[in-house]
């Protein structure tokens, strides 16, 4: 079999914000490093995240520090975080701000000229730190601009198909096999330490703000080399996607909105998220309409409007008022932030430039101006909080010399991620896996990749052209999983209806068997998609059997077969790994491990 083959000490897979800046780390340590992007440089998934980036920098209220931001994101993650990932993110957010502007990040700016932060759900003080609501766009193109002059080799345009390893699933991984997408081309990058940055599953459900490469790539990738999966069942659903019109639906709607002052009304004009305070958060959300708004404009005695509190309530709550005949006219709430003219003068100003890239948006693909009405809105899957599980401190997984960084990894949100947390964890713990991945580069010699292993891979990526048109067609197959992931395991949840879904999944599994694609391999996106579906299958049973094995509604998860936490289910965390050599997939329930006691104190502290 013929491929073109490189040598690096590292290998990034992903060019997000935690594949730079592990990258860039890497590199940084005198490591050779190749950079892996499944699109373009600079089009990875998180030019998204709009909102901005939570770091406890007390900008805007002095009573911020990392000690809240550490107890908001545990409270957020309902205590099953690794509590060791939640305090390095919030004692680091903020020096990774900081170096981000250090390297030519723009920052929308105090009255002083300090970097502002706004206020977001489930954050007790304005935290995010941003640049209107492009946040993600300008986070990176800096990486890009810094990392581009630090050696770092880049192939674009890729697919990591299959991890290479000395001695099969477990053993220490060696190298890469993948292909170019463009002529189909295979390649092999041989490495000493391989860093997974490869974003989310969104594209397994059919409904979702995810862009197409999020389909499971690295989570799909660390499970067939032997790694453990953690808290796969917690996928968010984040509430205010667009609903209308269809070719639209999905595409996010930025927490933005909400922290300057955007409110959730029904059909009927009610603002329905002051019917439904969880107890945990009374204490710290606002009593009537008018506290709300002293909150979004700084009033440091108010506390927050209930639109701003945690994403997977105000999910439900938007999900429950649809589903009682209350909602709009396409099936979603109204977002309205042209309410505000009541408020400030030159509102319709002060929109614009506060949320440019929201009123671009509606009114390029909705004719809606957001400066004079409401916005339709619904939940959209958005963000998988389980994935690879690492070590807290290194982020290496469970395979030697296979680290993993961003939303590919697991840890640090627990069962619920709090809005602007991601751009924060893709940075700090970017940082970390390069700055281990290196060390382990340097403490190991290289191993020798094997032909075996690669002819093999080559051999299933080659065998949906056996089949040809004769085979079943993958673009099917893929949408026959988004519907029956986002009927049976989407925002509510049955055991009856996870059963069915888990039932569809083993059919797809055996029709993905048979899949074949006409042509050859260059510019074949029916190939591509082909490739796509073993991964999207593997992390669709994953969420489907973990959030089986978990008989409670926590966090993200909602089982209206089990509408209650289970004092039980806050002692474990679900792992999903495979056994009998990748043929079977079992779920196991890992006890927690105990927080220290100085963490438990500062939780207890900020509670009260």
């Amino acid at each position: 079999m013929q491929y073109q083959t490189y040598e690096h000490d590292v290998i990034v897979i992903g060019a997000g914000g935690a594949g730079l800046r592990a990258a860039i780390e890497a590199s940084a340590a005198g490591c050779s490093v190749a950079l892996i992007c499944k699109s373009l440089l600079g089009k990875a998934h998180t030019v998204m995240a709009e909102g901005g980036m939570a770091a406890a920098m007390a900008n805007v209220d002095d009573r911020d520090g990392w000690k809240v931001h550490f107890a908001d994101t545990m409270r957020g993650g309902q205590y099953l975080n690794n509590w060791r990932m939640a305090e390095l993110h919030a004692q680091q957010a903020p020096d990774r701000v900081k170096e981000l502007e250090a390297w030519g990040a723009v920052f929308d700016r105090t009255k002083d000229g300090r970097i502002l932060q706004r206020n977001f759900g489930g954050h007790r003080y304005p935290r995010l730190a941003h640049v209107g609501d492009r946040t993600g766009l300008e986070m990176i193109r800096t990486l890009q601009d810094h990392g581009i002059h630090q050696g770092i080799e880049v192939f674009m345009e890729m697919t990591a198909h299959t991890l290479l390893q000395e001695s099969g699933p477990g053993s220490r991984v060696t190298g890469v096999f993948g292909y170019d997408r463009e002529l189909g081309r295979f390649r092999v990058w041989k490495g000493k330490a391989i860093v997974l940055a490869t974003g989310g599953i969104g594209r397994a459900f059919a409904v979702t703000s995810n862009s197409w490469e999020y389909t499971g790539d690295g989570q799909a990738l660390a499970y067939r080399a032997g790694a453990d999966l953690l808290d796969m069942e917690f996928v968010q659903f984040h509430p205010t996607g667009m609903v209308w019109p269809p070719s639209v639906k999905g595409i996010l709607v930025t927490e933005g909105v909400r922290g300057e002052g955007g409110v959730l009304r029904n059909k009927d004009g009610h603002r329905f998220m002051f019917d439904d305070i969880p107890d945990n958060y009374k204490n710290q959300t606002a009593k009537d309409e008018e506290e709300g708004w002293r909150y979004v404009t700084g009033d440091k005695n108010a506390n927050r409007p209930p639109e701003l509190l945690t994403r997977d309530h105000v999910a439900r709550c938007i999900n429950r008022e649809v589903k009682a005949g209350r909602g709009s006219p396409h099936g979603g709430v109204f977002l309205d932030i042209a309410w505000i003219k009541e408020k400030i003068p030159n509102a319709e100003a002060h929109i614009k430039k506060k949320l440019p890239s929201m009123y671009h948006q509606f009114m390029q693909l909705a004719n809606v101006d957001i400066t004079k009405v409401p916005m339709e809105v619904g939940p959209t899957t958005h963000y998988a909080m389980g994935g690879v599980r690492v070590d807290g401190e290194t982020q290496m997984s469970t395979v030697p010399g296979l680290f993993a960084a961003g939303e590919v990894a697991a840890g640090l949100h627990g069962a619920n991620r709090l809005g602007g947390n991601s751009l924060s964890d893709l940075v700090v713990f970017g940082k970390i896996a390069g700055e281990h991945a290196a060390k382990y580069a340097k403490a190991n010699p290289a191993s020798r990749v094997s032909d075996e292993q690669v002819d093999e891979a080559a051999r299933r990526a080659l065998a949906p052209f056996e089949k040809g048109a004769r085979g079943e067609n993958p673009y099917l197959i893929q949408h026959d999983l988004q519907e029956t992931m986002q009927a049976n395991v989407g925002i509510v949840r049955t055991e009856n209806e996870m059963a069915r879904a888990l039932e569809d999944i083993q059919k797809l599994k055996a029709r993905a068997a048979n899949v074949g694609v006409p042509g050859n391999r260059e510019y074949n996106p029916g190939w591509h998609t082909a490739i796509d579906l073993a991964n999207l299958l593997c992390v669709a049973e994953a969420v489907t059997r973990s959030a089986l094995d978990r008989p409670e509604s926590r966090g993200a998860q909602f089982r209206e077969d089990y509408p209650n936490k289970s004092e039980e289910c806050s002692k474990f965390n679900i792992i999903t790994r495979p056994v009998n050599g990748g043929a079977e997939m079992r779920v196991v329930r890992q006890p927690l491990t105990p927080i220290r006691d100085d963490l438990k104190k500062i939780i207890e502290e900020q509670a009260k």
